[in-house]
């Protein structure tokens, strides 16, 4: 695996824009991307070139999402899935920042020369304590995979370790339905939706997002004093 970190304000993911800090737990957390799609694990569905876009996203809280299954496509997640643009994505982020219902904008790593990993750190906020990440299947007509308003505390504490596997999604804003296709736009777009159809459909999740959390916060220290214990309960 090559590993690359660094504290999302000085390494390869980048903090676009965030609030002033304030007397709040902060964590940090590293991300790694595990991508074992490849001609062994989807024999018919590895295309020439396969690759994913660069990684956008945003740490944020309840009051606001960025994307949902059910839900249609933001035209930033529609540019993302379809020719994984970042910009247009960072642009919804940013008012979300000004009106303080997201912390920070997170742009980190694209991945090719599959199957690989690659991983990285970001920091997040007790009052932002959901992640939002995004990355497109590529080449693909509006493919993705991510995670929305991932919660990176439960029960008032920082969770330790989060796996999440990496099922296709469909942007529903193209009619393709191969991995190199003809440009049809979906009109009226479809909602959001997992892909069960070939050429992903019936077939292996293509990685895994595992977010373990950095030393120096302790799962469980409530009272935030550097350890789990009595105190804690």
């Amino acid at each position: 695996m090559r590993r690359i970190t660094g504290m999302i304000l000085s390494g390869s993911f980048a903090a676009l824009g965030c609030l002033p800090a304030l007397a709040e737990s902060v964590a940090t957390y590293e991300i790694e991307f595990d991508v074992t799609w490849s001609p062994q694990t989807h024999p018919g569905a590895f295309p020439g070139n396969a690759h994913f876009s660069r990684l956008v996203g945003a740490t944020h809280n309840s009051a606001v999402s960025f994307w949902n299954a059910g839900e249609v496509a933001s035209n930033g997640i529609e540019q993302m899935a379809e020719r994984g643009q970042t910009a247009p994505l960072i642009a919804e982020i940013e008012p979300a920042i000004t009106a303080g219902t997201a912390r920070s904008t997170i742009l980190g790593f694209s991945m090719s020369d599959l199957p690989r990993s690659r991983s990285d750190t970001f920091e997040v906020y007790e009052s932002h304590p959901l992640v939002t990440l995004v990355t497109m299947i590529a080449p693909s007509p509006d493919w993705f995979v991510g995670v929305s308003s991932l919660p990176l505390r439960e029960n008032g504490a920082w969770r330790g370790q989060i796996t999440v596997d990496m099922w296709g999604y469909d942007a529903g804003t193209d009619d393709g339905t191969a991995f190199v296709d003809i440009n049809a736009d979906t009109d009226p777009a479809e909602p959001i939706h997992l892909i069960t159809v070939p050429p992903l459909g019936g077939l292996p999740p293509l990685g895994t997002f595992t977010f373990t959390i950095q030393p120096g916060v302790v799962p469980g220290d409530f009272d935030l004093d550097g350890d789990n214990d009595a105190d804690d309960g």
